[in-house]
């Protein structure tokens, strides 16, 4: 056999292509749901397409909020990504978020007021990482020990953390009855990224290594070959000796991790404060993003940047149609990848 040349190398798979496929026709049918959608509401679709492409990149501030909002959801959605390649379905990542968010401004709060950034960081981000992997941790241990379906725990411990991130904020964060915290030390904040005084901080740093950091084990390492193996055929896994049951409590908490990681960019990055509610929805759309992105890393940037469009620029655009009406598109974006998926996958077996 002869060495494969350079074209051979950066020729895309018929796995790759069907997986491009598939994430294209979801965004192209979003779309066209969309314009749809803008017609009902009496604006010319192209129109406003283009005013939400034109104002968002035009406009420094619209263009710091799409960081924002893409930071919060890479993360989110490589949480999501993460369980999947192993075989599980982690809807949990809202609750995992909030339990990050709760941590981290715990522990931001808790710091000496002369704490170095150098330290008050990375404790921070352990604590967030430690609370949302724990979350997970219960997830997985449930599935492998009593057979308990992980979107079944995940919705209920979605629930449950937030109640008791609720009752933490009633009896003991809240401060002058608000529904805010005290701020965290000045060492435990990001810098601002200075896009017009937007949200866009240094956390989408974070987000990168982490994109960074999952592709190269689920690609370059025995740890991530495992996960992969567990998720494709879990009883063959199983005969080659990886342990199953270990790798999804492992695959559970590092998901949750992720997810946990999260809450520097709405707690270190913007708000500096526990607030309640904060990152709500993130984790739900880290759903959308984990699908769109067909749970590959550079998949899920990309479909971070894409949602986060969507979400900044339906802002951008709220004085010519309903802001609601582009949020509607997010979830449009799943039942699309929901179809497209299994559509391509036939078409290739025919």
């Amino acid at each position: 056999m002869g060495e494969r040349s350079l074209v051979d190398w950066l020729r895309p798979s018929a796995n790759l292509k069907r997986e491009l496929e598939a994430a294209l026709i979801a965004v192209l049918f979003a779309v066209a749901i969309g314009s749809v959608l803008m017609l009902i509401a009496g604006k010319a679709p192209g129109y406003v397409w283009s005013q939400m492409l034109i104002r968002t990149f035009s406009d420094s501030y619209w263009t710091g909020q799409l960081l924002y909002k893409a930071t919060g959801l890479a993360l989110t959605g490589l949480a999501v990504a993460l369980a999947l390649d192993a075989g599980l379905f982690n809807i949990g990542a809202e609750g995992q978020l909030t339990a990050g968010v709760l941590a981290c401004a715990v522990i931001g709060t808790s710091l000496p007021e002369s704490t170095p950034a150098i330290l008050a960081i990375p404790l921070c981000l352990a604590g967030a990482a430690a609370a949302g992997g724990l979350v997970g941790g219960v997830i997985g241990v449930l599935r492998v020990t009593r057979d308990a379906h992980e979107v079944i725990t995940s919705i209920m411990l979605n629930a449950i953390v937030a109640g008791l991130a609720l009752y933490a904020g009633n009896t003991v964060l809240f401060k002058g009855g608000t529904t805010t915290g005290a701020p965290i030390v000045e060492g435990a904040r990001l810098p601002q990224l200075g896009f017009g005084g937007s949200s866009a901080s240094v956390a989408i740093v974070i987000a990168i290594l982490a994109i960074a950091l999952v592709w190269w084990l689920r690609s370059s390492t025995t740890i991530g070959q495992a996960w992969r193996a567990v998720g494709r055929d879990p009883d063959a896994a199983r005969s080659v000796g990886i342990d199953v049951a270990k790798v999804r409590i492992f695959a559970m908490v590092g998901s949750g991790a992720l997810a946990g990681i999260a809450a520097a960019n709405f707690v270190l990055g913007h708000k500096h404060a526990f607030e309640e509610g904060l990152g709500r929805g993130t984790g739900l759309l880290g759903i959308s993003v984990a699908l769109l992105g067909r749970t590959h890393p550079a998949g899920v940037a990309i479909a971070a940047l894409l949602l986060g469009f969507l979400s900044s620029g339906g802002l951008a655009v709220a004085d010519i149609v309903p802001k609601e009406l582009i949020e509607m598109l997010q979830g449009v974006v799943v039942l699309a990848v929901a179809c497209a998926g299994p559509y391509v996958r036939r078409k290739a077996v025919a």
